[in-house]
């Protein structure tokens, strides 16, 4: 079993730059640290992992096979509280350099990140939950054709057929 060090994470807004901290050192243990034990995280297709230890496990393989020559910076960060120990932080993300099992190169893309934070007894700050959305511009939804396909559409955009 994997053992996290508990990392001293003193604002909220240090949850972010954690993750992309572990991300670009390609370090999934320092990535999950900022995980409780029972923690939630739902990936941008919408996997879901229930626990610190499956969500090291999935951000180890990704970044030693799809994201080990990627890049994550950090966009803009906003805080709101919701008491003095609890916080949600929306984060959003650039990331490059995502590459295919067999080499392809991906776009660079943005994602927006929302992490459900706590502040523990010693007033450290820790993740609960998070998601990890990516940003579609110019798209409102997402639609599915009648062959199955999925696709980003604009609901104003007159020449979407939505049928």
């Amino acid at each position: 079993m994997t053992d996290f060090n508990f990392l001293n994470i003193q604002e909220p807004e240090d949850i972010p730059k954690t993750f992309i901290k572990g991300w670009n050192l390609k370090d999934a243990k320092m990535l999950a640290s900022i995980f409780d034990e029972d923690a939630e995280f739902i990936n941008v297709t919408g996997l879901w992992w229930h626990n610190r230890k499956s969500i090291f496990e999935a951000h180890d393989y990704g970044l030693k096979v799809i994201f080990k020559d990627s890049a994550l910076s950090l966009r803009k960060t906003k805080v709101k509280y919701l008491s003095d120990t609890i916080a949600v932080v929306n984060a959003r993300v650039h990331l490059e350099n995502q590459t295919s099992i067999d080499g392809k190169k991906a776009q660079a893309r943005n994602t927006i990140f929302t992490f459900v934070v706590h502040q523990n007894e010693k007033g450290n700050w820790s993740c609960a939950s998070a998601q990890n959305t990516d940003i579609v511009p110019g798209k409102e939804t997402h639609f599915i054709d009648k062959d199955g396909n999925m696709e980003a559409v604009d609901y104003r955009d007159n020449t979407t057929e939505l049928e």
